[in-house]
This record gives C-alpha cells, structure tokens and sequence, in this order.
C-alpha cells in the first residue's frame, strides 16, 4: 500500500506537533511532504531534518535565509509566504492537507487545497465560521473530502458512522467548561490572561485556551458544526461535561444518543482524519471505566458566558456576521494576551463589532477576506478606546 503523503500547515503549533507525533507512530503508513510555520523557524528546521521533508514554508519572509541555509544541506526545499503554501498544497505529491493554521489565516491555504480536490483534515475551525457556505460549496464542487480533527467535531463524525444516514435530531457538543466554569461572574471579571491559559483538561495554543475560557471556542464549534453535518442551529445544543471524556454525541428520533469516549488527547482525531477509515493504534491513555466513577453534565451559564449566545445570534443572520465575530474575537483575545484590556472585553468588543461592521447577506470571497480586515480594524479601534482608560 502507497503510503499517505501529508501537509502540515501550521506544523510547529499544538496540532502540528501532535501530527507528527502521530505520523512518527506509523512510518509505515504516512510520509511528510510539505511543512509550514509562520515565525517558529527552529522548530521547523529540526522538524524537516526529523521527518525528511520534501518542503517546508516559512511565512515570515524575514526568515527565509536562515532556513533555507539549514536545510540547503538536507536537500529540502525552502519558501516563503503564504502564496508559496497555497502554489504546493496544489502539488500532485501531497493527499492530505492537515490545516492547523491559527485564525482566519487558514482560510486562504484551505481553499487553494480544496480546489485542488484535496482531503482536508480540517483543524482551522474559524475556516468555516468566516466562509462555511463557501467552503462547502467549493469542497462539493471541487470533490474534496473534508474531515475534521477537532475533538468535538470528530466525535460527531465517528458517531455518524454507524447511524446509516439516519436523519439527525440534535447534535450535543460537549464543552469542559473551562478554567473559570465555578467562578463567580465578578471573580471572572477580573481574571488576568495568565489564569485563563490554565485549562483544567486540554493542552492548546494560547489563542484557542482563551476562546475555551470565554467559551467562544464552543460558539464557533456550533457554527462550524452546522457546516460540517448540515444541520439547522436548533439542532446544535451544548452542554458542560468537566471531565472531558465524552467528546460530543448525537441524538436520533428515536431518542437514542451516541457518544464518542476518550481521554483528552488530540492525536485520537488527528489520527481518525488521517487514517480514515481504518483506526490506528496510538501510545495514548485508555479508559478505566471503573476509575473513572462518574461523569457529570450541566447546563452553560449563558450570564457568566454570553459567547454562546452572541455566537447562536450570528448564525442566525448568516451572511458575513460570523466573519465579522470571529475577526472581532480574534483581535479582542490578541488584546487581552497582551493585558490591554479586561476578560469580558473580549465579547463586548465582539457585540460592539457585530452591530458596527457593514452587513452582507450573500458575501464571496472577497467580501470575505474584506469583512475580515474591516472587522478587525473596527475592533482594534475599540480596543485603543478601552486600553487608553484601562
């Protein structure tokens, strides 16, 4: 058997690692071809020497004497800029596309492999929750298969898979709650960046461990959901599972409810994604049913979390509203990592967005990357205002 030739975009972030991990497990299975990171260049060297890279990319163009120096010896080719990762994700030496590229800038990449009818071992949620109906629409068009790697998404993927086309009656995303779920709201408010990056269960960048902590990460779960399973939002429930062992479930019309176990590891989704449909084995932490004693679920607190709601509110008004809220977080959680302004600045920011940015009701594409940029310097702009008093 051909084994799988992989692109990791993003390669030395959280995903990336884990990938490569995963891939390092099954050599017999997988070969790295391409890799990408945006400033971490050292980390990309030792990756691409590691795994024998065909390619690697650094977007940082400031970077790309020092890696293409280290590599030149190793007969690795070396570029720069994401025009350079949209040209090779296209190459006919590449499968699998795993996009694990932080924020809106996976976009870009993720459409220049689905239009070249690539698998996508999709990571970059926010791909779909600023342009889902477009993506999904070139992926049909172009015969490019999309799986996902996030935990939750992934789950709701395997539960499908013995459901026989059974229509869907409600997908339960599953939410940890994150660090502040026993919090008061005026405790919480005062939280500092450094409190919020201490999630109880998951190990994970620092831009997604903050959309945990404000429970945005669900809120683009559930937009993201919607594409994935086309599924109307009513469908889409949440509910806090501390544990974390249940990663999501699916429940039909006759009442019965699938659900998917693990302990927190991302190597299980990223594995599923790049192996479908076989399993592979992996050196990860297998449940003892009888250790685990129980499991506990709970309601959101929509009060101490309103990201949930403001992210139901976009999906309502379709068009570029979820573009506009994910821009608008995005540069919101850079603000609060930077201690510039407070923890519910970050979705008062989003609202304020939301209700400033101009509405489009049938955007492309370029009224995509255009609402990005024009969202995002609505909220810088208001992100001054708040830090100035701060």
């Amino acid at each position: 058997m051909r084994k799988r030739r992989i692109a990791i975009l993003g390669s030395t972030g959280s995903i990336g690692r884990q990938a490569l991990d995963v891939i390092a497990q099954h050599p017999d299975m997988f070969e790295v071809e391409l890799l990408t990171a945006n400033n971490s260049s050292e980390l990309l060297i030792e990756q691409a020497v590691r795994f024998n890279a065909n390619s690697v990319v650094i977007r940082n163009e400031d970077k790309y004497e020092e890696v293409s120096k280290a590599l030149e010896p190793h007969y690795i080719k070396v570029f720069a800029g994401m025009q350079s990762i949209c040209d090779l994700v296209a190459g006919d030496n590449i499968d699998i596309v795993l996009t694990a590229m932080v924020g809106f800038s996976g976009l870009e990449s993720t459409v220049a492999a689905i239009r070249a009818g690539k698998t996508i071992a999709l990571a970059n949620k926010e791909t779909l929750v600023a342009a889902g109906e477009i993506v999904m629409g070139l992926a049909e068009k172009h015969n490019a298969v999309i799986l996902p790697v996030d935990s939750e998404h992934s789950a709701i993927f395997q539960c499908l898979q013995g459901s026989h086309g059974a229509e869907i009656e409600k997908i339960h995303l599953t939410a940890s709650g994150g660090p502040f779920r026993e919090w008061t709201r005026e405790d919480i408010a005062r939280a500092s960046a450094a409190m919020a990056l201490k999630h109880p269960k998951w190990t994970m960048g620092s831009k997604i461990t903050i959309d945990s902590a404000t429970m945005m990460n669900k809120g683009l779960e559930i937009i993201e959901a919607k594409w994935l399973f086309g599924v109307d939002a009513s469908k889409i429930n949440v509910v806090v599972h501390p544990q974390s062992i249940i990663h999501s479930m699916v429940e039909f019309a006759d009442g019965a409810v699938i659900a998917q176990l693990g302990h927190p590891d991302m190597r299980e989704p990223i594995q599923y994604a790049l192996a479908y449909p076989e399993r592979l084995s992996l050196s990860n932490r297998k449940i003892d049913f009888a250790e685990l004693a129980s499991l506990s679920f709970y309601a959101p607190d929509m009060e101490k979390f309103p990201a949930i709601g403001i992210a139901f509110d976009a999906l309502e008004k379709g068009g570029n509203m979820p573009c506009i809220m994910n821009a608008a977080n995005e540069a919101a959680v850079a603000a609060y990592l930077q201690d510039r302004i407070g923890f519910y600045d970050i979705t008062g920011v989003v609202c304020e967005c939301m209700a400033g940015v101009d509405f489009v009701g049938k955007p492309d594409l370029d009224a995509i990357f255009r609402t990005n940029e024009e969202a995002y310097a609505k909220a810088s702009e208001i992100i001054g205002k708040i830090s100035s008093v701060r």
